[in-house]
């Protein structure tokens, strides 16, 4: 793992990428992190009462990594909306359901997918329509001169940019298995289920994971384009 860090940092540094120490960094802490969890993922699987709060601390963290990465300013909180508003609902009817076993060793791996799909749709979605925003802000200007209001004036500017953060699910659901074996399939088969049963389990998370970021993305918009989230 060293070697491959180590290849990446250079590859960064002698084509001047120019992201080698956030990849440097990057792979620290995720080993750290790692590291971390893991020890206390083994705790928390035992009591079914520690499981809601590493979920919600799970949340937490993609709110305020999405958000910091979003804007500098003091609107950076208003990521919690999109990323819940889908993850919430889903989570809650997969254990309604029985579809999920309210077993940490269940719910941690499933949350963390949807929670981590919820997270850079927002982010995505929200930097690209406040870019877009930035840079075509005299169309902007020509729209709400034409009689639009504010929010239908960037909406025209902004929507189509921010759509683009549904591409990568969309191409990861219509790839899988064919190019991709994505990690609930892969970890199934390694705990000894079936492959009928992997392809069911991954199938599900895939199509939650589509609804999520979908979800995430429309909310994420619509704070931009309200003047809700800024950029400072």
């Amino acid at each position: 793992m060293a070697v491959l860090l180590v290849v990446a940092v250079a590859v960064c540094h002698f084509g001047r990428l120019g992201h080698a120490r956030a990849i440097l960094l990057a792979g620290l802490r995720a080993a750290v992190q790692l590291t971390a969890v893991s020890l206390a993922i083994g705790v928390v699987v035992r009591f079914v009462s520690l499981l809601s709060l590493f979920v919600v601390m799970m949340y937490v963290v993609a709110v305020r990594t999405s958000g910091r990465r979003l804007t500098s300013g003091s609107t950076w909180w208003w990521t919690a909306l999109p990323i819940g508003a889908g993850v919430g609902p889903v989570v809650t009817l997969l254990l309604a359901t029985g579809l999920l076993p309210p077993k940490g060793i269940s719910v941690i791996p499933v949350a963390g997918i949807l929670i981590g799909g919820a997270l850079s749709a927002t982010y995505l979605s929200g930097r690209r329509a406040l870019d877009e925003l930035a840079q075509r802000f005299g169309e902007v200007e020509a729209a709400m001169s034409l009689g639009f209001p504010d929010r239908e004036a960037r909406l025209l500017v902004a929507r189509d940019k921010a759509a683009t953060a549904l591409v990568p699910a969309i191409d990861q659901t219509r790839t899988v298995g064919l190019v991709t074996l994505p990690g609930a399939f892969v970890g199934m088969m390694l705990g000894g289920a079936s492959p009928i049963a992997a392809g069911a389990v991954q199938l599900f998370v895939l199509i939650a994971l589509l609804a999520i970021e979908a979800i995430a993305t429309f909310l994420t918009l619509e704070l931009v384009t309200r003047g809700i989230i800024v950029d400072k």
